[in-house]
């Protein structure tokens, strides 16, 4: 036999749901003040002469495996060649 209220349990679920939906909302903010930061800097940095397209692609590279970029770098000159570029 369950001593538990029902009415408790049920309570208890929906504030641990409300905690964890309360979370996710605070890390959507965050996450959108983070990309505000982010397009502050583009921004400073287009406004000093930097091309933010770059930039983004310098960013990219930089979360990528050296080996991988290298290889990627290898074949695309192989095919620029190929075609005459």
């Amino acid at each position: 036999m369950n001593d538990m209220n029902p009415d408790a349990t049920y309570r208890v679920t929906a504030d641990e749901l409300r905690q964890f939906v309360e979370r996710f909302e605070r890390l959507e903010a965050d996450k959108k003040d983070l990309a505000e930061q982010q397009k502050e800097v583009m921004a400073e940095a287009k406004s000093r002469g930097y091309d933010t397209k770059v930039l983004r692609k310098i960013v990219s590279l930089r979360k990528r495996d050296k080996d991988d970029i290298a290889e990627e770098e290898a074949v695309l000159e192989l095919y620029k060649e190929a075609l005459g570029m």
